[in-house]
């Protein structure tokens, strides 16, 4: 079994890692153009290292761009399903099969393809590179777990040992820091797999993203949309499970003047507010913490570049202070990851701790 992991690991990289070679005449001539005609831009180098892209860059060299190609998978209303790997676009500078990569406007970086002179964006569910991040953290995760469950299987009564004596107190703490307190002795195991599950998904993928080399580098828990499914799951679990008590409160406030409820309903109004503001919240503080994180260390990136072009000498004095906040940032966003995947679990607790409470 340990060499048929070995084997599909081997092959897993060397179909992916091989590096994608740009037309060395064509990308030369675009590289000199930029040189000539556009400075170095902050925000747009920013935007491109944060958001999702087509394919995996791993290094460059000179003229020599080392990228993992991702499949690109498109439908047309016009001209219908189209599947091929996004090498097709030779780094956003070709088109292929009527499709190309945005270079500015609305839909910039999104594959677009051309109806009556207009951008139009077709039905999009590529592999990006957030995606397959995704699917590797989540491979990862269930290797560990199963791992781990055959270990108590197997090592039953024994002291916990390997990666079983690792996992065992974050889960412990998961369990008694978290899901008790917030939740209550009596109901808390029926959402300890879900609380478990976001746990650990957020705080690898904090991680795996401050890794600069593959399969890290993806800004996976900085991209809203995820952080909208995540914050989705806790408000259907929420709702779902609500007891009369829940909604009664929500319905019919007790303890508030007649009032504010009759003949307009302004405390249910805001109650019911209240239970869509709270997954919005959820969404927004993972999304808007982890890409902040991001930003503030590519700001300081950026300021080498920007005294660069003022004075060469200027940029490498500035490049000494910009590396040391680097590192302290970096550092930083180490606890951070822990923390944004600690308060997303405990917020998702105490609304199923709300939701499921009993009247007294």
């Amino acid at each position: 079994m340990k060499n048929s992991y070995r084997f599909l690991l081997i092959l897993f990289f060397a179909l992916t890692v091989s590096p994608v070679f740009a037309s060395a005449e064509e990308h030369s001539e675009h590289v000199q153009a930029t040189h000539e005609t556009e400075k170095f831009e902050p925000g747009n180098f920013i935007m491109d290292h944060i958001a999702d892209s087509y394919d995996w860059h791993v290094f460059s060299v000179g003229d020599f761009h080392a990228t993992v190609p991702l499949p690109v998978i498109v439908y047309s209303n016009q001209t219908g399903f189209h599947m091929f790997m996004s090498s097709n676009f030779n780094h956003g500078h070709s088109s292929y099969e009527g499709f190309s990569i945005a270079q500015e406007g609305e839909y910039r970086g999104k594959v677009v393809e051309m109806y009556e002179g207009q951008q139009v964006r077709p039905f999009d569910i590529s592999m990006t590179k957030n995606v397959v991040a995704m699917l590797v953290s989540m491979g990862i995760l269930l290797w560990v777990f199963l791992s781990v469950a055959k270990a108590y299987t197997r090592r039953k009564g024994k002291a916990p040992k390997g990666m079983q004596s690792v996992m065992e107190p974050i889960i412990l703490f998961v369990r008694d820091e978290i899901a008790k307190p917030a939740i209550g002795e009596k109901k808390y195991e029926k959402y300890m797999p879900f609380l478990l599950t976001i746990f650990f998904f957020i705080w690898l993928n904090n991680l795996m993203g401050m890794v600069p080399l593959l399969p890290g580098g993806a800004n996976v828990t900085g991209n809203i949309t995820i952080t909208m499914v995540l914050a989705l799951f806790t408000f259907a679990i929420t709702s779902i499970n609500g007891n009369k008590a829940y909604w009664g409160h929500i319905v019919n406030t007790p303890g508030v003047p007649w009032w504010l409820k009759f003949p307009i309903p302004l405390m249910p109004l805001v109650e019911i507010m209240g239970v869509f503001t709270k997954p919005f919240v959820l969404m927004v503080r993972l999304f808007a913490n982890i890409t902040a994180g991001h930003m503030i260390v590519l700001a300081f990136v950026s300021l080498i570049f920007i005294f660069g072009q003022v004075n060469p000498a200027l940029g490498y004095g500035t490049s000494v202070v910009s590396v040391l906040f680097m590192v302290f940032m970096n550092m930083l966003e180490l606890l951070v990851a822990l923390i944004q995947a600690y308060v997303f679990t405990l917020l998702s607790a105490l609304y199923f701790g709300m939701a499921t409470e009993e009247h007294h």
